[in-house]
């Protein structure tokens, strides 16, 4: 190994980029059937109710999938429980071009949902183990932002294959894109005392920077629903439900609102489609940034989180005016400053995990917060798949998740507490569990 002295190496950040291009092409296999979901429909001879079932069938298994997926990557290590996820939704994803209908496109999606589930937990758990506290959310934004170039960027892209050549190429493109990510992540990643090219004074910045020392050892203290009776976790799960139920509209119904509502031609709206996506990229970019700068210079981390959280999610709320001005310049203009305010709180969100996790939980309660938020995910675009389908508009859907984040908002101000690492032998009801801020 290299542990030789000198300049200090930067191993952790080619891993972020790593986990980065992991959620791009988590993202981009999301998106492939929002995009094809037009023609998907007039193939297959399906109403909107019926699509929004199947846009939800991928939530089903990723979020019962959660917990375990976050329990499986604690125990034998991110290098396995990654490769192992990308490998299975990649597969799964290419194998959509079989579908003949409503069943088999609802059964793919379940598929893709039990591979994806493990991404974010393990990137968590990455994240916790190679970085210093005060790069943390940095991190959780570089890699949440993946998520924004795999729904934004790849869009023109898959519209483009999917007029030229039809709807099936997008799938099995985006499969072989991450099967070549598998190969390359298990190549080099290792975890920090063990990687090849990380030097003792990178290693030694990165564990003198860790309020708790995440990996060092597999011994978790505690259960995983023991967690369920910390008040900050109950908080992280409700605040990120009320998140995904917004974020989630564009992931699924963005396309066909704008194809539908806004009269838009399917290439106009391939790249207009990217505009709320790469605003949300920049805003998390800078909020990351911001938010380890303001921790750098004192401020306590409850204040730069609840910053980011309770903030990003009040300008989330212009989601719900979105669809009542005439202008569609105005309406896209709207859904960037919501999509901006989600992705500026993700990025806190994705810190918490870290944050607050009992050693070597990490994952786990990543997995629990992504599980229970991803509720919001299955009932989103079947709700918004009913309004539709009855009121033949957009409009009460976008009002709906306008008071979704609106709620979140609330949630995060007043119900998290302190954010600080939970130890398992602190009775819940403390004193402290009621300080907010």
């Amino acid at each position: 190994m290299n542990r030789q002295t000198g300049t200090r190496t930067n191993v952790r950040w080619t891993i972020a980029l790593l986990m980065w291009a992991a959620i791009a092409i988590n993202y981009l296999d999301r998106t492939v059937l929002s995009a094809a979901a037009p023609a998907l429909i007039k193939e297959f001879h399906m109403d909107p109710s019926q699509m929004g079932l199947i846009l939800s069938a991928f939530f089903w298994s990723y979020a019962l999938f959660q917990i375990p997926a976050g329990w499986f990557a604690d125990k034998v290590g991110q290098r396995i429980s990654l490769a192992l996820s990308v490998a299975w939704w990649s597969v799964a994803t290419a194998l959509t071009v079989v579908s003949q209908g409503l069943k088999s496109l609802i059964l793919f999606r379940v598929l893709l949902g039990l591979g994806e589930a493990g991404a974010y937990p393990s990137n968590a758990g990455v994240t916790a183990k190679w970085f210093p506290d005060k790069e943390r959310t940095r991190v959780s934004a570089i890699f949440d932002s993946g998520s924004k170039v795999g729904t934004a960027l790849t869009m023109p892209f898959v519209v483009w294959m999917l007029t030229e050549f039809g709807w099936k190429v997008p799938f099995i493109v985006s499969g072989l894109i991450g099967l070549v990510w598998v190969v390359i992540w298990w190549a080099y990643y290792r975890d920090p005392e063990k990687h090849l090219y990380a030097n003792q004074e990178e290693l030694a910045y990165i564990r003198k920077g860790q309020v708790k020392k995440e990996g060092l050892d597999n011994v978790q203290p505690m259960k995983w629903y023991e967690l369920l009776k910390y008040r900050n976790i109950l908080a992280m799960c409700v605040g990120f439900f009320m998140l995904n139920y917004a974020i989630y509209f564009f992931i699924t119904w963005f396309p066909t609102y704008l194809v539908q509502e806004r009269g838009m031609r399917l290439m106009k709206m391939g790249w207009v489609s990217m505009i709320p996506p790469m605003a949300g990229l920049i805003a998390e970019l800078l909020a990351g940034w911001f938010s380890d700068r303001l921790y750098e210079k004192g401020y306590s981390l409850t204040f730069v989180r609840k910053l980011n959280l309770v903030g990003g999610m009040l300008l989330a709320t212009m989601i719900a005016f979105a669809g009542l001005v005439n202008s569609v310049a105005w309406s896209v203009v709207l859904l960037s400053i919501s999509y901006a305010g989600l992705t500026s709180a993700a990025c806190a969100i994705w810190s918490l995990p870290g944050d607050v996790a009992p050693r070597n939980m990490t994952s786990v309660v990543g997995g629990l917060q992504n599980g229970v938020s991803n509720i919001g995910g299955i009932l989103g675009p079947i709700v918004t798949g009913f309004i539709v389908s009855v009121t033949h508009s957009f409009i009460p859907a976008l009002l709906v998740s306008g008071g979704a984040t609106l709620i979140g908002a609330l949630t995060y101000m007043f119900w998290l507490g302190k954010v600080e690492p939970i130890e398992p032998n602190k009775e819940r009801f403390s004193d402290d569990i009621y300080v907010s801020v």
